[in-house]
């Protein structure tokens, strides 16, 4: 494929979803950092760490920014060392962050999310293993008391008062977003954590109206979506992250239900499908390759209005382009080449005879 002329080229044409237009389609994909203190006053609070790993790739000239996973109680998080925004002081740091996404001319957005049965883990660098009180866990939560892997804790079973609870700390945390001054937000669906939990039968094993049919296994997923909209402003956008399938043989989540959920979520005012696989059960065989979830993300797109973004071992420019050029996506997310490179946009930018904006400091490189 040859460099696309910068009137041209897919990637780097503005999209807008309501009131905010993204400058191009180059986006990042959340990625837990684990770099928040623990336990105290300032749990989940964001720091240097986090304000530098997100300035840098504003600075790179992607397009929207989403934050990792930052969750919506204590007890929702991955690891005693997430983000998390259950409280103001915690907003009052991303602040910091969000303004100056915004001063870069990117578009601050976040992830909230609840990891269920997933939470209370060890940072990947000591291992990720479930940790204890002793290590500031604590007893992680899940649609039925089925545990994530061997040595991992038996979960509680939420009762429903319990999930309604959980349905509010998502819409508390759509409202601190706000504040924080957060333009998109993202729902946590995804990876196996408490919404997709719910969402397969492999880890759902309720007989109540939260288990069993399609309707049931989706309801705490919508019931979210259904508040978190309540809160987050009509004019701005909500997307829905989700693994289109869990990867297994039987008993899992499917691909024919993610384009069933698709429709639904764009009845209860969600705006984009942000579509990855896998992450419920471990040891699962993933057919990994160059852009291997990409057919999940064109399927959404063919067969639903939802606009979808595709994510997935993406590395290339002219990859990333075809995909767009394609149309499989509206979007492409990318993840760990971003932490390899954070001005990978620019570099884009160069290869397929586009232009960015470049900041005066930097203008001598270009």
């Amino acid at each position: 494929m040859s460099a696309a002329p910068a009137a041209f080229a897919a990637l780097f044409q503005p999209y807008t979803l309501r009131s905010v237009t993204v400058p191009n389609r180059i986006w990042m994909a959340p990625m837990c950092q684990y770099s928040a203190e623990a336990f105290g006053p300032n749990a989940g609070v964001a720091g240097e760490w986090h304000f530098a790993h997100y300035a840098a790739r504003a600075v790179g000239g992607t397009g929207l920014i989403i934050q990792e996973a930052t969750a919506v109680s204590p007890e929702g998080r991955i690891s005693p060392y997430d983000l998390g925004i259950w409280n103001d002081t915690q907003v009052e740091a991303l602040r910091r962050i969000t303004s100056y996404v915004r001063s870069r001319g990117a578009v601050p957005g976040i992830q909230i999310g609840h990891a269920g049965r997933k939470a209370s883990t060890d940072q990947p660098w000591n291992g990720g293993g479930p940790v204890g009180e002793e290590a500031h866990g604590w007893e992680p939560s899940a649609p039925s008391a089925v545990a994530f892997d061997e040595g991992h804790p038996v979960p509680h079973e939420l009762t429903v008062e319990e999930i309604h609870e959980v349905t509010g700390q998502f819409a508390a945390a759509a409202g601190r977003a706000r504040a924080a001054g957060y333009e998109v937000l993202e729902i946590h669906g995804a990876h196996g954590y408490l919404i997709g939990e719910f969402l397969s039968p492999h880890s759902n094993r309720r007989t109540d109206s939260y288990g069993g049919s399609f309707e049931n296994r989706t309801r705490f997923a919508l019931e979210v979506v259904d508040a978190v909209r309540a809160v987050w402003p009509e004019e701005l956008p909500l997307f829905f992250r989700i693994s289109a399938t869990d990867w297994l043989e039987e008993d899992g989540w499917t691909a024919d239900e993610t384009v069933r959920l698709a429709a639904l979520l764009v009845e209860h005012g969600v705006d984009l499908l942000d579509v990855s696989t896998g992450g419920l059960a471990p040891r699962v065989k993933i057919p990994t390759g160059p852009g291997y979830q990409v057919p999940f993300a064109a399927r959404v797109k063919a067969e639903t209005t939802l606009p979808v973004a595709a994510v997935g071992l993406i590395t290339e420019p002219e990859q990333a382009e075809k995909i767009l050029a394609n149309g499989e996506a509206d979007a492409v997310l990318l993840g760990r080449e971003l932490l390899r490179d954070p001005y990978w946009a620019r570099r884009a930018a160069a290869e397929l005879g586009a232009e960015l904006p470049v900041p005066g400091q930097y203008q001598r490189a270009w």
